[in-house]
């Protein structure tokens, strides 16, 4: 299976330590990164597609993170 992850964090440090730390694991980049205002929250956000291959059945108790 395919396992499919959509990072996402506050323009900061934490969210590129997100991404590396989901690439040391083993997840590849999908497509291109994401930028965004929160107009709310007065902050932009980042957003990072990430897809591993893993072998598992798709059930919706998958936790993603811990693949």
């Amino acid at each position: 299976m395919i396992a499919y992850r959509l990072l996402t964090e506050d323009d900061s440090s934490a969210f590129c330590h997100k991404v590396t730390e989901a690439l040391s694991k083993g997840w590849v980049l999908h497509g291109d990164p994401t930028y965004a205002f929160d107009a709310k929250r007065g902050v932009m956000r980042c957003g990072q597609a990430v897809v591993k291959e893993v072998d598992a059945t798709y059930s919706p108790e998958v936790k993603l993170g811990q693949l």
